[in-house]
């Protein structure tokens, strides 16, 4: 069974929170790049996404630099690597593209890492906020530009 719920973040707007028994598998921008589509057979349930939506208000409150939650986000190999390597980057700070490429061992993937971070399923979460352009400039982000200069103000504010 899969459920979802809403939570409206603050400087972001509505996010929409997909989950299944395995954990949290979406975190999905109200203007996603990639748009989430509430499938018929989903369930929503705002009670399964009770941890879920406190961890993200303690982030957005300044409060919180780390989740603890169980995730199931779904895609290849690459991908999977990619976001784990994501979860490395300190709060507050950012990285390039070629500082991923290289973590996953394969420095001459920088276009791939970008089309991974691009289908992060689980943006703030897995910090794709995080990774910025070889020149310092801000780059795509699922969520529009706007939100990832928020978010990463956000965490300058209370790093």
């Amino acid at each position: 069974m899969i459920f979802w719920d809403d939570f409206d973040a603050e400087g972001v707007g509505r996010l929409t929170l997909v989950a299944d028994e395995a954990g949290l598998r979406h975190v999905a921008f109200p203007n996603d790049r990639h748009p989430l589509v509430i499938e018929p057979g989903w369930r929503r349930d705002p009670a399964k996404f009770t941890v879920a939506r406190n961890q993200l208000a303690d982030y957005f409150a300044g409060r919180r630099r780390r989740f603890d939650l169980p995730l199931f986000p779904r895609g290849t190999d690459f991908q999977q690597k990619v976001w784990a390597v994501l979860g490395e980057i300190p709060y507050g700070k950012t990285v390039a593209y070629q500082w991923v490429a290289t973590r996953i061992g394969n420095p001459r993937a920088v276009r791939a890492v970008g089309g991974a971070i691009g289908r992060n399923p689980l943006p703030i979460v897995i910090p794709c906020h995080r990774v910025i352009g070889r020149n310092g400039q801000l780059t795509g982000f699922g969520g529009g530009l706007a939100v990832k200069e928020h978010l990463l103000a956000l965490e300058q504010r209370n790093a």
